[in-house]
């Protein structure tokens, strides 16, 4: 029977786990609401602004700024949009809408902005400042015993609404105490006012159902042009392996295998050497072949499943890297392939360029998706024009309708989600 003392030692890695999930997504809770208080303030402005062009359009004025304005509203759209896009999934906006007022009163996706700029100017700003508030009292209070003694005594009471007045350094740990009920408050409430935040342009700023056909046939368009780009690099890159290796390594073995004739004939002693030579170089040759082979459709993803070929990739990683699948059936094989990129590329770019100590592959496959989460806990910073690869990874994902996002504060970790449709 087991002892009943070592059930709690046995939760406390998952308390500890749970504690530090909770701590990671209020920062990035805190990181949205942030960015949502940046576009909150430029849509008070642009909201401002599209209230002085209205006043003034009895006097004429305003019918000549009545444009500017609208480009105004659209500009401040197409920020959220993007921004919403960094922290989930794509946010595809409109066609340029109209710019005279009467035609922009009757379309529909200027319609949706201007009510999202309203809300996100009045409800996203004051979500903003609460959330940037809340933590910044959480430390102001949290640190009040170290410096309030330096305060004016008339001056030297709590922050924290000044509930009351600090005369002793107990008075000063109640204000202390009261500052790690903000910090909870905090990683409690952040990540659900991130979210609501974001609710109302995930909702407004999205297409609605006249614009889906165009903006599909759009998005389609520019995955296609981007999986050909993608393809077109795959030969290249290719080509380059079977010609600065292969090619090479075969050059060499030709030109070893007529010194070892030459040799031959007039030392024959001495052709055993060369021979050697020539056959080290032809395996070399054969080693560097597989591997362009394998760059192509690794065989364990062919004869086998996804799911071996990922732990084929975690055993050669040199990052010490733990692997958990889910995949009962397999996926189409273009899929599985795309799949098998993302993960080698992420591990690689763990590897070489985050300096991590651990890493991770999950995946998983839910309904008709097929769902990856790559982690390391690297240096973070990763971005997708730093050249670590991140572009061909988005390309060869959207090419399947897919979604990555990608999540890599600096300091870390790095987080990679992709999802994939299954295929057939």
């Amino acid at each position: 029977m087991p002892d009943v003392d070592s059930v709690p030692a046995a939760s406390e890695p998952a308390r500890s786990r749970d504690a530090f999930s909770r701590a990671r997504a209020a920062l990035d809770a805190l990181e949205h609401l942030s960015g949502g208080l940046g576009t909150a303030v430029l849509a008070v402005v642009a909201l401002f602004w599209l209230a002085v062009t209205l006043l003034l359009c009895p006097v004429g004025v305003g019918l000549l700024m009545v444009p500017l304005a609208l480009r105004a509203v659209r500009a401040v759209a197409e920020r959220e949009r993007a921004r919403l896009s960094r922290w989930g999934p794509r946010v595809v906006g409109p066609p340029p809408g109209p710019l005279r007022l009467r035609a922009a009163a009757a379309d529909p996706a200027t319609r949706r902005e201007l009510g999202w700029l309203v809300t996100h100017a009045t409800t996203g700003l004051l979500l903003g400042l609460l959330g940037l508030t809340m933590p910044l009292r959480a430390v102001q209070d949290s640190t009040f015993p170290l410096w309030w003694g330096l305060l004016p005594a008339e001056e030297a009471e709590s922050s924290a609404l000044g509930l009351w007045t600090v005369h002793d350094h107990g008075d000063a740990l109640g204000v202390a105490a009261l500052g790690l009920g903000w910090l909870a408050v905090s990683v409690l409430l952040m990540p659900g006012m991130a979210r609501l935040q974001a609710w109302p342009g995930r909702r407004l700023l999205a297409p609605g159902p006249g614009t889906d056909l165009a903006l599909r046939v759009a998005e389609l368009t520019a995955t296609r042009a981007a999986a050909l780009d993608a393809h077109a690099a795959e030969l290249r890159r290719i080509e380059r392996s079977l010609h600065d290796g292969t090619q090479n390594r075969l050059v060499a073995v030709n030109v070893l295998l007529g010194a070892a004739r030459r040799a031959l004939a007039r030392d024959p002693a001495g052709a055993d050497a060369v021979l050697e030579r020539a056959q080290e170089a032809a395996e070399q040759a054969l080693a560097e072949l597989r591997g362009v082979v394998r760059g192509i459709l690794p065989p364990v993803l062919a004869d086998r499943s996804l799911a071996d070929a990922l732990t084929s990739l975690a055993a050669t990683c040199p990052v010490p890297c733990r692997v958990d699948t889910d995949l009962p059936g397999r996926c189409a094989a273009s899929v599985e392939a795309t799949a098998y990129f993302v993960v080698a590329e992420a591990l690689t770019n763990a590897a070489r360029h985050s300096g991590a100590r651990h890493a991770a592959v999950t995946a998983r496959r839910d309904g008709d998706r097929l769902h990856l989460r790559i982690t390391d806990d690297g240096k973070g910073g990763a971005d997708e024009g730093g050249g670590s690869g991140l572009t061909g990874m988005r390309r060869r994902t959207e090419a399947h309708d897919g979604t990555l996002i990608l999540t890599s504060p600096p300091g870390g970790p790095t987080t990679l989600e992709v999802s994939l449709p299954c295929g057939s």
